[in-house]
């Protein structure tokens, strides 16, 4: 459902005086979910930062991610926006949330319910929309995400990026979100950095990530035990890889799957037993990779070489995209214990024979 104020505009637009963020907490006792990894921001002056890095926000129309207590709430509602959509699962926020919706008549929307459900393509108005080759629409999407939900909710949209939908639906969308300080360092690492991994190749080879700036863990209450960084992201107007998204998922986690060893090892783990070792030399040959570099050591180059080659391949054998080395391995297990448990009874009777 969507909560809306009574329509109103005004000039210059500014909240009244309403009660502090720790006010709102204490007036609805509000209590941080551990098991949703809730961490409330409270320095005003944190979120107006959060919210700049976002860019012009003037007019424009913003969707919060999990807006909690309301910090960058008010922040981005200061900003002067047109409109502001606000999704958030925990139901214990609404009404305070309900409170700034009246305090800004006509610019705010609840919704209750999950943003890894949520039907991002009616969002916004549909006047809105640009071509993909244009500079992005005057959307943003902005929010501190819980640490469970960050990870797969960017993966998320990376697949939405590469395929035009979803938020992107309505152009390149851009995106400011808070992750742990380690996976913003993943999203951004460059090739030879320690920190180098899948999500560095799936955001970059979409998407502009810029890692903005760390907030310190004892800004946040309860203090979680890391700090926090905020990344944005900007849709690129030609992917890096211009492969489907699944295509490169698959190449990018076989090739970090063995993150220490040669990258000749993870590639490996594309093919089947019977022939594995051909297939691979040949993939590696074809897409000019070096064998014995690590997987943080490869290009988006190396990357995209592989991707093409891989395609290719899969184009002459359609049943290799559908093979999964996991499920081989499964398999395997699966037969070696089948085996144990139907040779057991035939020994204990060679033995009562004996």
């Amino acid at each position: 459902f969507c909560l809306m104020a009574v329509p109103g505009k005004v000039a210059a637009f500014r909240l009244p005086p309403l009660p502090t963020v720790g006010e709102i907490i204490r007036l609805f006792r509000l209590k941080a979910q551990k098991q949703l990894s809730q961490n409330f921001l409270l320095d005003l002056r944190l979120t107006d930062k959060i919210v700049r890095q976002a860019g012009e926000l003037k007019n424009a129309h913003v969707c919060e991610v999990g807006p909690g207590p309301g910090g960058i709430t008010r922040s981005i509602l200061s900003a002067g926006v047109e409109q502001l959509l606000l999704i958030e699962k925990d139901a214990r926020f609404v009404p305070g949330l309900q409170m700034l919706s009246e305090a800004a008549p006509g610019k705010v929307c609840i919704v209750h319910g999950d943003i890894l459900t949520y039907k991002m393509e009616k969002a916004f108005p549909k006047h809105l929309k640009k071509n993909w080759e244009d500079e992005p629409p005057d959307i943003h999407i902005i929010g501190n995400l819980p640490f469970s939900v960050s990870t797969p909710l960017i993966i998320k949209w990376l697949e939405n990026v590469s395929q035009k939908d979803g938020p992107f639906i309505y152009g390149r969308t851009q995106l400011t979100l808070t992750f742990q300080k380690e996976v913003a360092e993943r999203l951004t690492a460059n090739p030879g950095g320690k920190q180098r991994s899948r999500l560095s190749i799936m955001s970059q080879h979409l998407c502009t990530v810029e890692n903005c700036f760390v907030i310190p863990g004892q800004a946040f209450v309860p203090k979680p035990k890391v700090d926090v960084a905020v990344v944005h992201f900007t849709p690129l107007v030609q992917p890096k890889i211009q492969q489907p998204f699944k295509l490169v998922e698959k190449v990018v986690q076989s090739v970090f799957q063995f993150r220490r060893k040669y990258c000749f090892r993870g590639i490996e783990t594309l093919f089947p037993e019977s022939g594995r070792l051909k297939r691979t030399e040949q993939l590696m040959m074809t897409a000019d990779v070096d064998p014995t570099l690590r997987p943080f050591q490869l290009s988006m180059s190396h990357f995209r070489n592989l991707c093409n080659t891989y395609r290719k391949m899969c184009d002459e054998d359609p049943s290799l995209f559908a093979y999964s080395y996991r499920e081989e391995l499964r398999q395997r297990k699966k037969t070696r214990n089948l085996l144990k448990s139907t040779s057991q009874p035939k020994q204990t009777e060679e033995e009562n024979q004996l």
